[in-house]
């Protein structure tokens, strides 16, 4: 007996010690625990007892084992509301609510029957399940039994409602609701803000509510932002009464993204406490603005109040260094990134093989990106687009074959950055063959970038007709980069035919860079119909439209320089002036002459010439051989194509003053070394 005593005794202690873990759910973490609680129940026969099993319900469903929890369920002979809603709840907040619902369908058969308890499960199944018409079922449910006007159903509703935008439905069951708490009040205004699209009835309910809370503030402040509208959120902030973080960042990303960047500098400067979310955004609101330099000494000033930097912070600013070509800073970058053992984030590896490919540094790319550890198709995609853009287009090609053995499987991006290798150097059959595996062999539909590069790659190839009829046979619309590749192509084999179906369909796009009436103007000129000339000129007239001016910028002693066409305001202009009247002196030594078909023909000779011999390249590297020293590549980055004078030019300066003169224009590089140039005189 005391033996059978013993096991009594160590029964009880088991049960007890069950109970008391089954109160407090979150503190099991492991499905060993559980399966040893489980053990517990079947020995004690708490497996029969419903506030065992639902709390055992709520562990699994805590660690995502609700099979586990359904099979306990099954074996009870009579399980109550309580473990009924448990399951419901557990498979909805496990993102099983096909299950859920199968759950209420039955528990609506059994004597116990839904309750209010019952029916919040449910309204979030239907919601997770985009079942609007369900949803709606179980609220005509409600009226049946009694329970529309419970306030924690009823909120369920309102957020039901408001997912689907259906904001009329979500105020009818808040206004129904004869006791409406903070939570119904807060769903209410984030159903009516959901796709900001009446931003003057969320402020309704905002200005009626009750003792609001930060959140409630939040979520109005978030919504003005979202919409774009800074000024107004700025204008409830200054009303909060309390300010949280949340708040202040809030507000200066509605800056960083549409507001005025010093003004965004000055907020961030006056918040009172500031994260590593605060400093990243005042960082990509300076990137985005090229404000380069400003955005490292953010990242120094960082540094030292022991902010440390995370792969967003990185990527932004190696971004920055890509976008305007500043490849000394971005050496710095890495440097700090290999100290710090951040290197082997695949992340922020493939942002620096697109830094140094941006910024023309293939060598240290190449290192980088070999160096990577379990690389993905985004970083083999900046690797391609790396030797795509510098006109390596043979080394683009091995490198997709590479890619292929090691199965990566290929994208879009991947096979757009390979055709504008085949574009670069004229692979006219190693395109065709490349845009016919898309379907085929990769199952990918070619997008109007990719019809964009084959009608680049054709046209350049004098291909106009085929590229024509490609454009024709185009499932979609063709966009200003197709029509306007045509046009180029057109301009370079001289058919003006086509080039007048191509710049109708550029006016019907409202396009309103002038550049395109530009080339026809020239196209026409070429052509030797003068009319035509006057007539274009006078569309671009009346159309108020202009040649997008050139802008090109210059990294010097890690401080970015930009250049305009016949830019006076720089303030070493005298010496760019008198090293441009030193590069004419070389290039009429070697017999240069001016190449005047890309500027307007009803100019003089000589207007055209000083226009020509001031294009922003042309500043850009002047200021380059006057402020770098013999040796020192010159990388120059133009928003806009180099223009053939300038091309030729390069050439000429590269060979005259020994130096390596690197231009990234709007679509890929020209490396000028010895009086050459990479493309190869074709691009």
């Amino acid at each position: 007996m005391g033996f059978l005593g013993g096991i009594t005794e160590l029964e009880t202690q088991q049960k007890q010690l069950a109970l008391s873990l089954l109160k407090t759910p979150q503190s099991i973490k492991c499905p060993k625990c559980l399966r040893s609680i489980h053990v517990i129940l079947l020995r004690t026969g708490l497996h029969r007892s419903s506030f065992a099993v639902g709390n055992f319900v709520t562990c699994c469903a805590n660690l995502g084992l609700m099979d586990y929890a359904a099979q306990l369920f099954d074996q009870m002979p009579q399980p109550n509301s309580f473990v009924w809603n448990t399951m419901i709840r557990g498979f909805q907040q496990n993102h099983a609510p096909t299950h859920a619902l199968d759950l209420f369908n039955r528990m609506r058969t059994e004597p116990v029957g839904p309750d209010c308890f019952t029916y919040p499960f449910v309204i979030r199944a239907c919601t997770q399940l985009t079942d609007h018409l369900r949803g709606k079922c179980i609220h005509g449910l409600l009226f049946k039994v009694g329970l529309e006007l419970d306030t924690f159903i009823g909120t369920s509703l309102i957020e039901f409602y408001g997912v689907f935008g259906d904001t009329n439905a979500a105020r009818r069951v808040f206004d129904e609701l004869p006791m409406k708490d903070k939570v119904a009040w807060t769903v209410l205004l984030s159903s009516c803000v959901n796709d900001c699209s009446d931003l003057e009835a969320a402020r309704k309910v905002f200005d009626k509510m009750p003792g609001k809370d930060v959140v409630v503030w939040n979520i109005m402040i978030f919504q003005y932002i979202k919409a774009g509208d800074v000024e107004n959120a700025y204008a409830l902030f200054t009303l909060a009464p309390v300010k949280d973080l949340l708040m202040y960042n809030t507000v200066l990303g509605g800056y960083a993204r549409h507001g005025d960047v010093d003004i965004m500098v000055k907020f961030f400067h006056d918040m009172p406490m500031k994260d590593l979310v605060s400093w990243n955004t005042v960082i990509g609101g300076l990137v985005r603005d090229k404000r380069v330099k400003e955005a490292m000494n953010c990242f120094h000033q960082m540094l030292t109040e022991n902010i440390n930097p995370n792969e967003i912070t990185l990527v932004s600013l190696l971004s920055a260094c890509a976008q305007v070509g500043a490849l000394d800073i971005g050496r710095w970058l890495h440097s700090y990134i290999d100290r710090n053992n951040r290197g082997s984030n695949v992340v922020v590896g493939t942002a620096l093989v697109d830094m140094y490919s941006k910024c023309g540094d293939l060598v240290s790319a190449e290192y980088v990106f070999n160096k990577l550890q379990n690389r993905d198709v985004v970083a083999w995609n900046a690797m391609i687009m790396g030797f795509s853009m510098n006109g390596q287009s043979k080394t683009t090609l091995k490198l997709f074959a590479r890619m292929k053995i090691e199965a990566i499987v290929p994208n879009e991006i991947t096979i757009l950055g390979v055709l504008c290798a085949c574009v670069h150097a004229g692979f006219v059959t190693e395109g065709r063959e490349l845009f016919n595996s898309m379907v085929k062999d990769l199952s990918l539909a070619p997008k109007v970038e990719h019809y964009g590069c084959m009608v680049d790659l054709l046209g350049r190839a004098g291909l106009l007709d085929e590229a024509y009829e490609l454009i024709q046979a185009m499932p979609m619309e063709a966009h200003t980069g197709v029509w306007g590749a045509l046009l180029g192509a057109c301009k370079l084999h001289k058919n003006v035919e086509l080039a007048e179906m191509a710049i109708k369909h550029l006016n019907e796009l409202e396009h309103e860079d002038g550049g395109y009436l530009t080339m026809m103007s020239n196209i026409y000129a070429n052509a030797g119909r003068w009319d035509d000339v006057a007539k274009t000129r006078e569309m671009m007239r009346q159309k108020g439209v202009d040649k997008v001016r050139g802008c090109s910028s210059i990294e010097v002693n890690g401080e970015i320089h930009e250049f305009g066409a016949e830019d006076k305001v720089h303030p070493r202009v005298k010496e760019i002036h008198e090293m441009i009247d030193e590069i004419l002196s070389r290039l009429r030594m070697a017999g240069h002459v001016a190449s005047r078909n890309e500027v307007f023909f009803d100019v003089e000779d000589e207007e055209k010439d000083k226009a020509l011999l001031y294009h922003s390249e042309k500043m850009a590297v002047a200021f380059g051989l006057i402020a770098t020293t013999k040796g020192t590549v010159i990388r120059v980055v133009k928003n806009l194509r180099i223009c053939g004078d300038c091309h030729a030019v390069m050439k000429l300066i590269s060979k005259a003053f020994e130096r390596e003169i690197v231009i990234r224009d709007r679509s890929r590089f020209h490396h000028f070394k010895n009086g050459f140039c990479s493309c190869g005189d074709y691009w």
